[in-house]
């Protein structure tokens, strides 16, 4: 009876052993971290409105039409038969010319600014940190780790503890 109240203890004896064998928690020294930084590019357009002069073609076109008018009827007036068809045509030729020269001003068009948008893309590098590189020291072994945060002095680990075979 007593080898079976033994074997009882030692077997429930065993049993609350590897209950116990399960993790725990405990704090482990931190030695060392380092912020893990990376270059990251985030292009952006950048535009600027410049203003550069066109010249405006808006030539009026009454001042030949009348100038011809009237010089070919001071042409026609000149000379006659085919001298007259002649003098009539030069007429109307210098009358066109001297016509628009009055109107326009002996000047090919207005000077405008206009507009033009020109843009471009730049570079826009940043830094992003990606983690810390933790390195701690628990019950005289070194280990590293990549955590998203800064733990500080002292870390929280999982400590696992089973029994060798």
């Amino acid at each position: 009876m007593n080898a079976i109240r033994a074997s009882f203890a030692l077997t429930l004896l065993g049993a609350c052993g590897a209950a116990f064998a399960a993790d725990f928690e405990d704090y482990a020294r931190v030695v060392s971290v380092t912020p893990q930084i990376e270059q990251v590019n985030y292009p952006q357009q950048e535009c600027r409105t410049e203003y550069v002069p066109v010249q405006r073609e808006s030539r009026g076109m009454g001042g030949s039409i009348i100038g011809g008018i009237a010089g070919g009827i001071l042409g026609n007036q000149v000379g006659g038969g085919n001298g007259r068809t002649v003098a009539t045509a030069a007429g109307a030729i210098a009358g066109a010319i001297v016509g628009d020269r009055l109107e326009n001003n002996g000047q090919g068009g207005a000077m405008e600014q206009q507009a033009v948008r020109n843009c471009r893309t730049v570079d826009n590098w940043q830094q992003r940190n990606n983690g810390y590189a933790v390195t701690y020291e628990y019950h005289g072994r070194m280990s590293t780790v990549v955590l998203p945060y800064d733990p500080g002095q002292r870390l929280r680990v999982r400590v696992a503890v089973s029994p060798m075979p």
